[in-house]
Order: C-alpha cells, then structure tokens, then sequence
C-alpha cells in the first residue's frame, strides 16, 4: 500500500469492499448510479471496480445493476466456524423442515445483525427477504431475539442503545421492551416474532447453546402469521436447536 493510499483516502481493495458492503438487506440487486451513491465513488471508479469484482463473480451484472455474486457465499462457506456448523445443523434442519413443512432458517449474530447461513425454503409459505448471506436487524427477529438472548449484556446493550427502526406497526422500537422481550426467552427457551419484521409473518425461533451458555447460532420455523401456532412449532424447534448444540459439543 502506497503512502498515497493510506493519506489519501481508500485503497483500490477498499473501494472494492465498499461497493460489496453497500448492498443491504432486501437489495436484490442495485444501479450503479445507487452504488456510487452509497459510497460516495465516481460513477466511472465505480464501473471499473464493479467490472473486476464481475470477473471474480463476486457480483453480478443484472438487466438493471448489479448483485451479489455466488462466489461470495461459496467462500463464507469455506469459513471453518460457519462450515462445522451448517455440517452440524443439516440434518436437524432437514428433519424440523419435514416437520412444519416450513421455511427453516439458520442464523448467527454479527454485531447488532443476524446473518442468515442456512435456509431451507417452502414452496407453501410467504416469500421471505432472507437469503444465504444475508442480514437482518437482530431485535425485530425471532432468531436475532434468540441470539441477543444469550448475548453479553454489553452486546445486548449496543443493539438497544441505538434508534431502532419500525419496520411494521408491530415492531417494538422502546430499548426496555426489546430488553424485556430478550430476557423473557431466557426463561421459556425459545423466542417468538408475530409480525415485526415484516408484514403477514412471524417465526418461532430457539438458540443453539455452547457450553457457556452462550448462542452459537438460532433456528427458527417462519410462516404465515394467520397460520402460525407457537405452542406445536416452539418443541420441535426447541429439539433441532438442542440436536446441533449436542453434536458441535461433541465435536
């Protein structure tokens, strides 16, 4: 790295992770014209970089932009952590999958976002913003409300100590109703979202505990919220999630 680049501003791998980072929960795919817009790149840095990022197949071009390439999950993948655990959680998911004959997901927390590294998707149920890769804000989800569970009080206190977004009229925006909410999973196992991160849906989700008690990752079972019994769906996700942590204890 050039004393240019580190005085004068991001190198070019830092333009190039920019543009990867800009891409947001639910953004399928975005314009140039946008991507330069986040990260604040001339249009034509931006299309070069994009270019080369194309060539890795870290994205791909799109009739409208560009979006996330495939190469990018095949390497998260790769990661040991992540790879043990999906090895560990396939087929507790597969068996709660066959169960509920719903969407399954299995999330982990990075920072104040759950990071979606298993899905398994029903034909039957709602369509869902979840993706492999993706993120969403831990305090409006049932995995995420699993996970800060089980978090350090000082994570949990990150999460709530800034504005929290209303995604829906359900979403519970108030820090000590998240934190009531996060500790009330403490005492029943499992967490449930009716509705607060998107319209029509709610899940029921339960943490994958390591030996310290903390959250190594969350399942959770997601479907219509008219459709949604808790009190059916909260045992068997309750059971996958104990499945996983047994095996990765073990391991």
């Amino acid at each position: 790295m050039s004393a240019n680049e580190l005085h004068g501003g991001p190198s070019k791998l830092g333009r190039a992770l920019c543009l990867l980072a800009a891409f947001r929960p639910g953004d399928a795919e975005l314009t140039l014209a946008e991507l330069a817009r986040r990260t604040k790149l001339p249009k034509p840095t931006a299309h070069r970089l994009l270019g080369e990022l194309a060539e890795w197949e870290l994205v791909e071009r799109t009739e409208n932009g560009h979006r996330l390439g495939v190469r990018l999950f095949e390497l998260g993948a790769l990661a040991p952590l992540q790879h043990r655990l999906r090895e560990a959680a396939g087929p507790f998911l597969a068996d709660l999958f066959e169960t509920t004959r719903s969407t399954v997901h299995l999330a982990v927390l990075d920072g104040s976002d759950v990071v979606y590294v298993h899905k398994l998707g029903s034909r039957h149920g709602p369509t869902l913003q979840s993706r492999l890769g993706g993120r969403m804000p831990a305090y409006c989800t049932g995995v995420g409300k699993a996970l800060l569970a089980h978090a350090p009080q000082a994570v949990q206190q990150e999460v709530i100590g800034h504005p929290l977004q209303r995604r829906t009229p359900r979403t519970i925006v108030a820090p000590g109703l998240v934190l009531r909410e996060i500790r009330a999973v403490q005492g029943r196992g499992f967490a449930a979202e009716h509705e607060e991160s998107a319209k029509g849906i709610a899940c029921v989700a339960a943490p994958v505990l390591g030996t310290d008690r903390r959250a190594m990752a969350a399942v959770s079972v997601t479907r219509w919220a008219h459709q949604i019994d808790v009190d059916r769906l909260a045992p068997a996700v309750h059971a996958a999630a104990v499945g996983i942590a047994g095996v990765l204890r073990s391991g």
